[in-house]
């Protein structure tokens, strides 16, 4: 993707954040334990989007530092509630002191980072031995209707972004690490369109692209024998979570 259309992707979301919000997945705890352990921990979340990790890492007891560039989606989280107000700033400047922080995480964001900027930002901002925890949902393309409709997906332009970008940091951190939890997501052939309507892609389309989407998914949900005549289905996940240590 070129720099232009990568620009229009990111930015596509804030018009959109409240339908965002409510459809996109959550994380499992788990994933974020394996990423933060126990202890008690001032994290910031990177990329934070309408606040969908925020809010779990609040919940769990950390200290959390939303921290967004879009203007749209800062202001769906703090009118949501449950985390503490969200910052404006970005991977590539972080709004914070050095050494100020125990850990950054990143849900869902990694793949729009530019890493040659934003791993010595994270470097920065990590207290030694703090980590940095990209992670992300990932749909289970091993059960069969999910392959298809990631097919849909790809076909109309949506295979962008993806768990596997994560790469070594550098010098100041030790080797990346990965760990997989699974989960699943109820839906209705309704919240599953939903759910697509969120994609960066179909949100930069033209209308015309976005009719063709659209029909695709509810053919899916009409025709396949997983799917079909079923009110509510299972939407399956792999929570891919990658996890480095800043080096003392």
């Amino acid at each position: 993707m070129d720099s232009q259309r990568w620009q229009a992707h990111a930015r596509s979301f804030g018009p959109a954040a409240d339908l965002y919000d409510r459809v996109r997945p959550r994380y499992p705890v788990e994933a974020i334990r394996w990423i933060l352990g126990d202890a008690p921990a001032r994290v910031v979340d990177l990329g934070a989007g309408t606040g969908i990790l925020s809010r779990q890492l609040a919940g769990l007891g950390y200290e959390v530092i939303p921290v967004e560039p879009d203007a749209g989606m800062r202001a769906k989280m703090d009118e949501a509630g449950g985390a503490p107000a969200a910052v404006e700033g970005s991977a590539e400047a972080i709004p914070l002191p050095d050494a100020s922080v125990d850990a950054v995480v990143a849900g869902q964001a990694y793949h729009w980072f530019d890493p040659d900027k934003a791993h010595p930002e994270i470097a920065r901002v990590l207290k030694p031995g703090g980590v940095f925890g990209p992670l992300w949902n990932e749909r289970d393309e091993g059960v069969a209707w999910v392959a298809a409709l990631s097919k849909i997906i790809d076909e109309q332009g949506g295979g962008q972004g993806g768990g596997t970008q994560v790469t070594p940091l550098g010098p100041q951190f030790t080797p990346v690490e990965r760990a997989d939890f699974r989960h699943s997501v109820t839906h209705t052939p309704d919240t599953l369109l939903d759910l697509v309507r969120s994609r960066s892609f179909y949100l930069v389309a033209e209308p015309v692209k976005r009719a063709a989407v659209e029909a695709a998914v509810q053919g899916l949900c009409a025709s396949h024998p997983d799917l079909a005549g079923r009110a509510e289905f299972e939407l399956p996940y792999v929570t891919e979570a990658y996890r480095t240590y800043r080096i003392s």
